[in-house]
């Protein structure tokens, strides 16, 4: 399933469709994690969705990572708003939307059977308005 999921990013990235980029480690090249935008042109905005390896978390990675990818989603790609959803369970998740700008827009109660149990799922918003004002 990785190998197609992999083989399937050209097709994505050259469709505009999605931008599933690899994080890697500055100096050495080693694989962190994964940051993707998932675009929907018919309502101009993106979802950020990512996973980062274990070793990696809490330094600052993801943060980099998914600010650099707001940024592009709003200057190069033109969007309107970039969303992310976590659960609640990962309050770290929610750090670094809040640290690329994104906002709590709202909690969906119960939203994901996820290891044997319901979730709650936090909503996490940016509108190009507010990057641009710089009202983070």
């Amino acid at each position: 399933m990785a190998k197609e999921w992999i083989e399937a990013h050209k097709e994505w990235i050259e469709a505009g469709s999605a931008y599933p980029l690899a994080m890697m480690k500055k100096g050495n090249g080693e694989l962190i994690g994964t940051m993707t935008l998932r675009v929907d042109h018919n309502h101009q905005k993106g979802e950020l969705a990512y996973w980062v390896g274990q070793s990696y978390w809490g330094k600052g990675y993801a943060t980099e990572a998914a600010e650099a990818m707001v940024a592009f989603g709003f200057e190069a790609l033109e969007l309107n708003r970039i969303y992310a959803a976590t659960l609640t369970v990962n309050p770290a998740s929610s750090r670094v939307m809040e640290k690329a700008g994104m906002r709590l827009e709202g909690t969906l109660k119960q939203d994901l059977f996820h290891r044997g149990a319901f979730h709650d799922v936090e909503l996490y918003g940016l509108l190009k308005d507010d990057y641009s004002r710089g009202t983070l």
